[in-house]
Order: structure tokens, then sequence, then C-alpha cells
């Protein structure tokens, strides 16, 4: 069985160790070292990683994620590749690839598309395989609830999702599983993709969800 998220955390090790620690991300803000700090708190300070998502606790984690900032960048990415600790709920069995495949593949790409001459590097098709079947949850989390249209997210060989309001013109995003996976994560505008739909709800989608420029 492949286990997408190893493959997905070495390859984003060797992007962060390319790039150095000064380098920007498409994450609003942060730079590879700060990158590499969170990655490093999610999996060795679980009780500080609640505030990714709870915005009461959101200030206790900045703190403890600058003072992993502090530390030497190659300690960093030494901590990132050695994987969880033995204690941390990523090193139950199937966590990682459950939790982190996705997570890691993202971030990948906001190393790799943080500069102005970035190349999409090909997904391969297993991995492809594995985004996809995550898709439908995180679309419905991440861009249902702040859609203001139906959204039909479709696949080059035609297989698709639809998440978002009902009884609105629909906007059709079509691209790679990897693409859309960036798209409703907020990184759309560079990413691969077309985009079709009524001019309004389209510019209507853009104003919460990035969409990247129309092609000629």
């Amino acid at each position: 069985m492949s286990n997408h998220a190893l493959a997905e955390r070495h390859r984003l090790a060797e992007l962060l160790a390319a790039a150095g620690p000064d380098a920007p991300t498409l994450c609003a803000g942060w730079t590879t070292r700060d990158l590499a700090a969170h990655l490093v708190l999610r999996e060795h300070r679980p009780d500080a990683a609640a505030g990714i998502r709870v915005g009461a606790l959101a200030g206790w984690t900045q703190r403890v994620q600058n003072g992993y900032a502090e530390r030497p960048y190659e300690e960093l990415l030494r901590s990132f590749r050695s994987g969880p600790p033995l204690l941390s709920p990523f090193a139950l069995p199937g966590a990682d690839e459950a939790a982190n495949t996705v997570e890691y593949f993202v971030h990948a790409e906001d190393v790799l598309r943080a500069g102005e001459s970035w190349r999409a590097q090909p997904v391969p098709p297993g991995r492809a395989e594995a985004l996809w079947r995550r898709l439908p949850l995180i679309a419905r989390l991440e861009a249902g609830r702040r859609s203001p249209a139906p959204l039909e997210l479709r696949r080059p060989d035609g297989q698709s999702l639809t998440v978002g309001p009902a009884g609105a013109p629909t906007v059709r995003i079509t691209g790679e599983p990897g693409e859309l996976l960036l798209f409703v994560h907020g990184r759309g505008a560079r990413t691969e993709l077309s985009v079709d739909g009524p001019p309004d709800a389209v510019a209507a989608l853009h104003h919460v969800l990035p969409l990247p420029p129309a092609r000629s």
C-alpha cells in the first residue's frame, strides 16, 4: 500500500531545504521558516496545535510557533523529516496517511508556487486518486460554506462533485485533483484550472476563493 503522506513529507522537506529559511510561501505572511515551525508544532505540540483551528487559542499557538521559528532552520527540517514522535496523535496507525497527505501536498505547493517562475510538478496517478478521494469532505468544509454559488468540481476525465448552496447558477471548475484541492484551499490564483459559469456568479466566487486569470 502506498504511503502518500510519507512521499509528500519528503517532497515538502526537500522543497523547504532548497528554498532556504527566508523564502516566501503562499501562506499569507509566512516565510519558509514560519511554515517549517508550523509543521513541527503541529506534530510535536498537540497542546498548542488546537489554535490552528480554534480562534480563541490562536494567540497561544502563535507564541509556541514563534518559539520554534527561533530554532536553527536545519533543526526544524530534521524534526519534520523524522516524523511524529511516539506520543503524537499522528503516530497512531493510519493517522499520518489520513491527516497529512493533503496537508503536505498543499504546503509543498505553497513553497513551490510562491516564486514567479514556478512550474507545476506532475502528481503520480495513485496520489492523484488519493487526493480525489479526500476532496469531497474538504471541498464541503473549505469551499462549500463560503461559496455564493454551487460549485461543480470536475476532472478532465468527466468525474465531478458539486458543493455549495442550491438554487443558484453553477460555476464549473475543471482541473486535475491536485489543482482542485489547491483551489478549495484558497490557492486558486496560481492553479491550472478552467472556470465556466455566468459572469456574475464567477465574479462573486472570486471574492471568496481566488480564481486564475481567464484563459484566452
